[in-house]
């Protein structure tokens, strides 16, 4: 009996690793899997100390949230090759836009996170198990992206809680993942939120994801994701008829250099062109 006992708790171990053998979807799945698994006991590690340090919600706790999920990459073999961190050393706050790609971007910000530094999220983020409590716990800014007028409302509330608490804000303009290859265009909340509060935008730029992680292809493995940050576009001289411009301006840059990152030739309208 207790032989039986061990030959199934063994089949248990090994039927998932000879599927991911044999199967690249199944490989996929389980990593995918594997990967939200651990964010969701990392972050039921890392509450306690968040509690412990702060006594509740707090930006600081986002240094410790930093801590637990940097330990992350190790255990799926990514690399980080980081470009332009003194770009970060301005005074005072500012808004820090960034490309969007794929679950795997959490890794990536954390990286990098400057101190003071809070993400806008969608509001549904809250409801996830331990994973919503850690964002709660670290500051994180909720919207209801299915309510306009709220999204407007609190950017005006972000826009005086950056002056009032020198706060960094990260805020993903594509406004969705993409693992297309390229960016999608921006949306243009960031930059209202920017000149709403007088602050600097800081670019951010991750390489593509597309040679180690590709939902459609099934395709997870380990991988070297190059990242720079780009000085800083000062927004106090600019007008509210001047967001439009500002925002193709920060699109068509962090474009240019997404694809350099990626060694990909830079497309115009579908034209190869030399790029930055």
């Amino acid at each position: 009996m207790d032989l039986w006992w061990v030959f199934w708790v063994s089949m248990m171990f090994l039927v998932p690793f000879l599927l991911m053998e044999i199967s690249p979807a199944f490989k996929f799945h389980f990593k995918i899997t594997s990967y939200c698994i651990l964010c969701l006991i990392l972050s039921a590690l890392a509450a306690p100390v968040c509690l412990l340090k702060s006594g509740g919600r707090n930006v600081n706790n986002m240094r410790v949230i930093s801590m637990f999920v940097r330990t992350m990459k190790y255990v799926f073999g990514l690399r980080f090759e980081v470009k332009g961190l003194e770009n970060f050393n301005v005074d005072g706050p500012c808004v820090i836009i960034s490309n969007h790609q794929s679950i795997l971007d959490m890794m990536g910000l954390m990286e990098i996170l400057p101190d003071r530094c809070v993400q806008i999220a969608k509001k549904e983020l809250m409801f996830a198990g331990s994973v919503g409590l850690i964002t709660y716990l670290g500051g994180v800014i909720y919207i209801n992206r299915k309510r306009t007028s709220d999204a407007k409302s609190i950017m005006a509330d972000v826009a005086k809680a950056m002056i009032d608490d020198n706060l960094k804000v990260w805020v993903y303009p594509e406004g969705t993942r993409n693992n297309t290859g390229d960016l999608l265009p921006f949306k243009k909340g960031a930059f209202h939120l920017a000149r709403q509060a007088e602050v600097p935008i800081i670019p951010v730029v991750y390489s593509s994801f597309s040679s180690f992680y590709n939902q459609e292809k099934h395709l997870f493995t380990g991988g070297t994701i190059k990242v720079e940050i780009l000085p800083k576009i000062d927004t106090s001289v600019i007008k509210e008829e001047d967001v439009s411009v500002l925002t193709e301006r920060c699109y068509n840059t962090m474009r240019q250099v997404f694809f350099r990152l990626s060694n990909k030739p830079y497309k115009v309208n579908g034209q190869t062109s030399s790029g930055l």
